[in-house]
């Protein structure tokens, strides 16, 4: 308890009650954009890393070997990527979890943040487009080749000496513009975050004695 003599000041006049902020709404409360758009990202990086992978050491490589062992490895690779279910999830995750938290930042009125990652998610898009529109044909051709050890005609080797090497290249340029952008997005995401946390932090009064 406090007490002031005749004329004396009131401190807490500088203070005068506060009324309570308003609830947050459920949307901006969303704690979910912060850890989607960080697996979003992971997994684009894991795409970018592994078009870059083929680019610098695996279609090198190949292109060393003659026509049947190109076949015959390639064969293999996209036998193993097919069946892989960790690849199918950062191949189709990467894209759906830009798009939620895109989606959710949007709706939380943070447009500059949710620009760069909707960015990203058109850029996989058109990674996407490429790989259902060139090079799984291609595998598909591959693979109806049959047996590399009864194959006469290896024209389909030029094809992904050409065709499908070339097409890598743009989706791992693609992909590694849109995984700039979710880093970017990361960043804004965090400042707007703590930039809402310092607001909604009470403010501090003085001690009564």
């Amino acid at each position: 308890m406090s007490y002031n003599a005749p004329g004396t000041p009131n401190p807490y006049a500088a203070y005068p009650p506060q009324a309570p902020s308003p609830a947050p709404s459920p949307v901006s409360r969303s704690k979910a954009v912060g850890p989607l758009l960080m697996i979003a990202t992971i997994m684009m990086g894991l795409m970018a890393g592994l078009f870059f992978a083929y680019d610098i050491s695996v279609m090198p490589g190949l292109a060393r070997t003659d026509d049947r062992t190109y076949v015959d490895a390639m064969q293999n690779f996209n036998a193993l990527i097919d069946g892989n279910g960790l690849f199918g999830m950062a191949f189709i995750g990467a894209l759906v979890a830009a798009a939620v938290a895109a989606f959710l930042e949007y709706r939380r009125g943070r447009r500059g943040t949710a620009l760069w990652i909707g960015a990203a998610a058109v850029l996989y898009l058109v990674a996407l487009m490429i790989t259902f529109s060139v090079n799984i044909p291609l595998n598909n051709e591959l693979a109806a080749a049959g047996d590399p050890a009864k194959i006469t005609d290896f024209s389909i080797v030029d094809k992904f000496k050409g065709t499908w090497e070339t097409s890598n290249i743009v989706r791992t340029l693609v992909c590694t513009a849109a995984l700039g952008f979710l880093a970017r997005a990361l960043v804004l995401h965090g400042r707007s975050s703590g930039a809402s946390a310092a607001v909604g932090a009470p403010a501090m009064r003085p001690y009564g004695v």
